[in-house]
């Protein structure tokens, strides 16, 4: 009888622990950096609270900015988190006719949109409301008025802009014309009259900054106008440009309740969404 030796069993493979799924609070702190380097470096939501910028432009409109357009710096962070300097990196000059976002000077705190008229070395002046470019009148053509319904986001100037639609709409109706820039780029501005700000004298864009206005010239305290917080803007040195206007991804005319989800649909003003710049 021969001795057999006894081979020993095979060890069961150790079973690799199961990934352990992140608990929600570090979730919530990626989704965070996700969000905020979205918003840094990619697209930011803006929203418009006033009427500055009309026709394009409507108080209640929201819209996304593009913010690698001009390059980045502290400006182009949320809260302008001072983790980039504040001259910018990758930068790059708008072009006539963009419709920028930028720090209001001189505090450089709150966000302001208006359109870029002068670049550096461009020479801009006002005559009896048209502008005049280096020299030469911006053309202004005189087309159909512009028409604005009345709601809680809009009221109209003044009783001689006030006007009833055949179907009893309240609306606003303004004098709206086309400027056409040096190289054919065209949008509509309105001009509601003789206004001071209609004659201004020449002013040369220094190298680094911009003349910006408003397309609704005769409420729009800009380029126009000195620098003060909560007012005019001055000259706009571009390292405050925050991104450039691209797409609508909103607009309400302000008659929405919280209470009545349904108002969130009937105050939506369905033709201005998805509109570019």
């Amino acid at each position: 009888m021969t001795e057999q030796t006894a081979t020993p069993a095979p060890q069961a493979k150790l079973a690799k622990p199961a990934k352990k799924e992140d608990s929600f609070p570090v979730f919530v702190i990626k989704l965070a950096i996700i969000v905020a380097i979205f918003r840094s470096f990619i697209f930011s939501p803006f929203n418009i609270p006033s009427e500055s910028m009309l026709p394009r432009l409507q108080n209640g409109d929201y819209l996304l900015a593009a913010k690698w357009a001009y390059g980045y710096s502290a400006y182009s962070l949320p809260w302008s988190a001072p983790l980039l300097p504040e001259q910018r990196l990758l930068a790059r000059t708008p072009e006539r006719g963009d419709v920028v976002i930028f720090k209001q000077p001189p505090l450089n705190e709150v966000d302001y949109i208006k359109r870029v008229i002068g670049l550096p070395g461009d020479t801009v002046e006002m005559r009896a409301g048209q502008v005049f470019l280096n020299g030469q009148p911006i053309p202004k053509q005189r087309i159909e008025d512009f028409e604005i319904p009345v709601s809680p986001n809009t009221k109209c100037y003044s009783v001689q802009f006030a006007a009833k639609l055949a179907d009893g709409r309240d609306v606003c109706r303004y004098p709206q014309y086309r400027e056409t820039l040096p190289g054919g780029r065209t949008y509509n501005v309105l001009d509601l009259g003789p206004r001071p700000q209609d004659d201004t004298p020449p002013v040369v864009v220094p190298e680094g900054a911009l003349f910006l206005m408003g397309d609704n010239r005769d409420n729009s305290e800009d380029s126009r106008f000195p620098a003060e917080p909560g007012r005019g803007i001055g000259l706009v040195p571009q390292d405050n440009l925050v991104g450039r206007a691209t797409v609508m991804m909103w607009s309400t005319d302000g008659s929405a309740e919280w209470l009545k989800p349904w108002t969130w649909f009937t105050a939506a003003r369905g033709s201005r969404i998805g509109g570019t710049f």
